[in-house]
């Protein structure tokens, strides 16, 4: 399907960056970032243009070849990972920071990556993320059909034991990213740090 997607010479969710990843990066300490589903880029060359190191896994290969271009178009460089998340390791204590931008896993497949992403923080590094809920049914303006692949706060707080959660909102807010992304939102959004 993201192959499918990201098979048009259009950037399906655009080139800018994420609204929320845009207004709050500064809160990740420099150094280290991972992507989780980073798609076609958008984010991750966001991120090395603020002097991040970042590295981006997605399961396209079509995906990571236009991040590949954007980087480039960019003047930055990015490290591109073609993987799939449920097999992908995240290693333990690697990440000064980890973001999660639209990543629309189903629940048990998401709590497992979540929880590895805990674990991959260094002290001190901070998971960022934005995601639909299951409001967002109501809208239709992106993230699928699936109430599954949707996450709420129970799940964050479960998913992400051992945070310290700075900030933790659900909102409804226009989200324009691209044709995909189009319209009102219900979203949760999300700031948390690994304390020592």
């Amino acid at each position: 399907m993201w192959d499918e997607r990201y098979a048009d010479k259009d950037y399906a969710y655009g080139k800018q960056p994420n609204s929320f990843l845009a207004e709050q990066y500064r809160v990740m300490p420099k150094g280290k970032i991972l992507s989780l589903a980073e798609g076609e880029g958008r984010n991750a060359v966001f991120l090395a243009k603020q002097g991040y190191s970042v590295t981006a896994v997605d399961g396209s290969a079509v995906g990571l070849e236009k991040a590949s271009i954007l980087a480039a178009e960019n003047g930055v460089e990015i490290e591109l990972i073609h993987a799939d998340l449920a097999e992908f390791e995240i290693c333990e204590g690697t990440w000064d920071g980890i973001i999660s931008i639209f990543c629309p896993l189903p629940t048990e497949l998401r709590s497992s990556v979540y929880k590895s992403a805990v674990q991959g923080l260094k002290t001190g590094g901070v998971f960022l993320l934005e995601a639909y809920t299951p409001e967002q049914l109501q809208h239709g303006t992106g993230g699928g059909k699936s109430i599954d692949s949707m996450t709420t706060k129970e799940s964050i707080f479960s998913d992400l034991e051992g945070l310290n959660f700075n900030y933790l909102k659900e909102v409804e807010r226009d989200v324009i990213e691209g044709k995909y992304h189009t319209g009102k939102g219900a979203v949760i959004q999300v700031i948390a740090t690994k304390q020592g």
